[in-house]
């Protein structure tokens, strides 16, 4: 009876692993939304507040942002956000202090908070293509085919 006991034991702690959910992690979600005045606000936030998982929604009216921490999922608070008829977007800016190159002309906009940028990639500063490697290839002494003009 020892054994037998045992092994239903060990079956049943294993059955109940597979049966468990994950957890999901809480989450902050940041969002710009077009707000023009409180009656808008209270609408975001009446709207946001009621998805499922939400624990807090802060809305700051000066920078048209609106934050959102639950166990939430970015894309449900999104697509609930857009149910209100206004503009809404994922928060672009990050901290001036994040980006290489803060004046590159897609990270430089006149509407971002103080001391933010427009979060844009790396790739967005580098300028070479394969034309220019083309002509470099063109007049290198290395390249049967060059320029005899040189």
């Amino acid at each position: 009876m020892g054994v037998a006991g045992a092994l239903e034991y060990l079956s049943d702690m294993l059955s109940s692993v597979k049966k468990r959910k994950k957890k999901k992690q809480i989450q902050t979600v940041a969002l710009k939304v077009r707000m023009d005045c409180e009656g808008c606000e209270r609408k975001v936030k009446s709207v946001l507040s009621g998805v499922k998982g939400v624990k807090s929604v802060d809305v700051d009216l000066k920078q048209q942002k609106v934050t959102v921490t639950g166990y939430v999922e970015p894309k449900k608070v999104l697509k609930a956000a857009q149910s209100t008829k206004k503009k809404v977007e994922p928060w672009p800016y990050v901290p001036y202090s994040l980006v290489a190159n803060p004046y590159v002309s897609q990270a430089y906009d006149k509407k971002a908070p103080p001391n933010h940028v427009r979060a844009v990639p790396v790739t967005a500063t580098i300028t070479e293509t394969t034309v220019d490697d083309h002509y470099t290839n063109m007049f290198s002494d290395e390249n049967p085919n060059a320029c005899s003009i040189m």
